[in-house]
C-alpha cells in the first residue's frame, strides 16, 4: 500500500531556532514540526523540508512535506492546521495542509526560491529585530550596479561559505535588485538554488561597494574569479528572509482524488 503526501505552508522566525534542520542539542524549526505532528497524528511523522536556512535567519513562506498512510481528508488537514497552531511554539505559524502529487519534493521540486535582506537606515525599534542598522553614508546606485552584476553570473564561488559540502557552486540567479527608500535599503534575490551562506556574503559585499572600500572594477573581478576571502564580510542573519518558495504548476492535488 503507497502513502499519500502532503504539504505544510508555514512561517517562522528565525531568531529562536538554530536554522530549519534538526541539531543534535539546539532548537530547531524541523525538530518543533515532527515534534508537534508525531504527537497530533499519534505515529512517528517525518518532516522533509524545502532547504535549510541559517541559524536566526527567517521564512514569510516556506514549505515542508510528510507522508500518511492514509489519505487526509479536507476537513482533518484544516483541523490539524489548527491544533498544530496551538501546539507549536509562537514563532512558528502554519498557514495551511494539502496534497500534492506524489512525485513532489519539498526540496528538490523547487524550481525558485526569492530571499530579502533589510537594512534600516534609521533608529527605528520596531524594525530593528529584523533588519541590519547602518546610518553611515552608502553609495547606492553603485551598490544596485553591483546588485545587478550578480545575474551576470552562475558560479558563485567567492560566494560559498568555505568548507561547505555542495556539489556545484553554480546557481541560476534570474533577480537581483537592490530598492532603496528614505528610510531602508532591501536586497532582493531570486535563484534555482542558493549556496549556504550566499546571499549574506552578497549583501556584505555590495556593502563594502556602498562604503567605498569595494570599486565595481574590483567588484567583476570578484565574480568572474574570487575566493570566499577576497568578498566582504558576512552580514549578520536576522535581516534575511526566505520570502518564497516556487513550484511547478500543477503540484498540487485534489483532496477529492485521494
Amino acid at each position: 500500500m503507497g502513502t499519500f503526501r502532503y504539504f505544510i505552508h508555514l512561517a517562522y522566525d528565525g531568531r529562536d531556532f538554530y536554522g530549519w534542520q534538526v541539531q543534535p542539542s539546539e532548537p530547531s524549526v524541523q525538530y518543533e514540526l515532527e515534534k508537534s505532528l508525531s504527537m497530533l497524528l499519534r505515529h512517528p511523522v517525518k518532516v522533509t523540508g524545502a532547504g535549510r536556512t541559517d541559524t536566526g535567519v527567517h521564512a514569510r513562506n516556506y514549505f515542508a512535506h510528510f507522508d500518511e498512510p492514509v489519505p487526509l481528508s479536507y476537513e482533518t488537514a484544516k483541523d490539524l492546521t489548527y491544533r498544530l497552531n496551538r501546539v507549536l511554539p509562537d514563532s512558528i505559524a502554519v498557514y495551511g495542509i494539502f496534497p500534492v502529487q506524489p512525485t513532489i519534493h519539498a526540496r528538490f521540486s523547487a524550481v525558485f526560491r526569492t530571499y530579502q535582506y533589510f537594512i534600516s537606515r534609521i533608529k527605528d525599534p520596531f524594525v530593528q529585530e529584523y533588519s541590519l542598522r547602518y546610518e553611515g553614508p552608502l553609495e547606492t546606485a553603485a551598490m544596485q550596479k553591483a546588485a545587478a552584476m550578480v545575474t551576470e553570473y552562475s558560479d558563485f564561488t567567492c560566494f560559498a561559505k568555505a568548507g561547505s559540502q555542495t556539489g556545484t557552486n553554480k546557481c541560476n540567479v534570474i533577480e537581483s535588485e537592490l530598492v532603496i527608500s528614505e528610510t531602508g535599503i532591501i536586497y532582493r534575490v531570486k535563484a534555482d538554488r542558493f549556496l549556504r551562506n550566499m546571499v549574506r556574503a552578497i549583501v556584505g559585499t555590495l556593502m563594502e561597494v556602498g562604503k567605498g572600500n569595494l570599486d565595481l572594477i574590483r567588484y567583476r573581478d570578484i565574480l568572474e574569479g574570487g575566493t570566499r576571502s577576497d568578498a566582504g564580510e558576512s552580514v549578520p542573519p536576522h535581516g534575511l528572509f526566505l520570502e518564497n518558495v516556487e513550484y511547478p504548476l500543477g503540484f498540487r492535488a485534489d483532496f477529492h482524488d485521494l
